[in-house]
């Protein structure tokens, strides 16, 4: 019988490089969905069923070109997976007012929104004139305001060491 946890593991990441490292080649890609992207402490899987366990200090948004390092030294690169979305053309304008009133996450084109299925927002969006259609495609919402202050980020690329901390330890 065949489970979750029969998924060889990676060492633990060590380390979020913001960007990747210039001239670093990835050891592997991990595909996350746009409400995956944000993760505090758990055990993500690569591409190639390679597990590897993640602990950061606070739920981090992740982009795509991020690189764990592992405990090796591998690196391993954030890459977002295509997700069930929904297309919605129309008075873009009106229409992203009416969204970001209502704090939906969004992603904004010159030619069209992107959105998370939502029947209730769906029947809105079409009362309101819009065109909606099923797409599949990775997401990248628009950055919402902070929860938390924090100093602008530094230009480049960054890397945030991670506590050396067991996996099973209570933090």
């Amino acid at each position: 019988m065949s489970g979750p946890f029969d998924i060889p593991d990676l060492p633990p990441a060590v380390a979020l490089h913001r960007g990747g490292i210039p001239g670093r080649i990835p050891h592997d890609l991990v595909a996350l969905a746009w409400i995956d992207r944000r993760p505090r402490r758990r055990r993500l899987v690569t591409v190639h069923d390679e597990g590897f366990f993640v602990d950061l200090p606070e739920a981090t948004a992740l982009e795509q070109g991020d690189c764990f390092e592992l405990a090796d030294g591998r690196l391993i690169e954030v890459v977002a997976a295509e997700e069930p979305l929904v297309q919605v053309t129309g008075d873009l304008p009106r229409l992203a007012w009416h969204l970001g009133s209502r704090h939906v996450p969004c992603q904004t084109e010159p030619r069209r929104l992107l959105l998370r299925p939502d029947p209730g927002l769906e029947a809105l969006l079409e009362a309101l004139g819009a065109t909606l259609a099923r797409v599949s495609e990775p997401f990248a919402p628009e950055p919402g305001p902070a929860h938390h202050h924090e100093p602008p980020a530094a230009p480049g690329p960054v890397a945030h060491r991670l506590p050396a901390r067991g996996p099973f330890d209570p933090g």
